[in-house]
């Protein structure tokens, strides 16, 4: 149960530019800049729960099992469906318009989201 538990954002790369990317509001960007993003994480076997709380009390939920296809959302609202894979201890996921690939490394987690050549990488520290 690696990715279980409350993680709160340490640090992050190219936020600004993949979120412009991804067509995320200019004031949602500035609000979300110095915000310590907390995601949670409740795995029960393959099965999945996963929470990331952003400012202004939103919240995005997506609950999926490894292999099969979920009902999915952004973090704008788009819903889509998906289907999380576990290759080598790492999670991946296709995104509407944009591929993103998360890991538990050295104690922390690793979410990498890559669209085109812009990347955002976050990392969290377990709370």
């Amino acid at each position: 149960m690696a990715f279980s538990g409350k993680w709160e954002l340490e640090s992050q790369e190219g936020y600004e530019e993949f979120c412009k990317l991804v067509g995320i509001p200019d004031d949602t960007i500035q609000k979300g800049r110095d915000y310590k993003q907390v995601t949670e994480v409740v795995q029960n076997g393959n099965d999945f729960t996963w929470t990331q709380f952003y400012p202004s009390n939103h919240k995005v939920t997506n609950t999926f099992s490894i292999g099969k296809e979920a009902d999915m959302q952004t973090i704008s609202g788009k819903k889509f469906k998906a289907t999380v894979n576990l290759d080598g201890g790492k999670l991946t996921v296709s995104f509407p318009n944009y591929h993103q690939v998360n890991e538990i490394s050295g104690g922390k987690l690793i979410e990498t989201s890559t669209a085109g050549s812009v990347v955002l990488k976050r990392i969290s520290k377990k709370i």
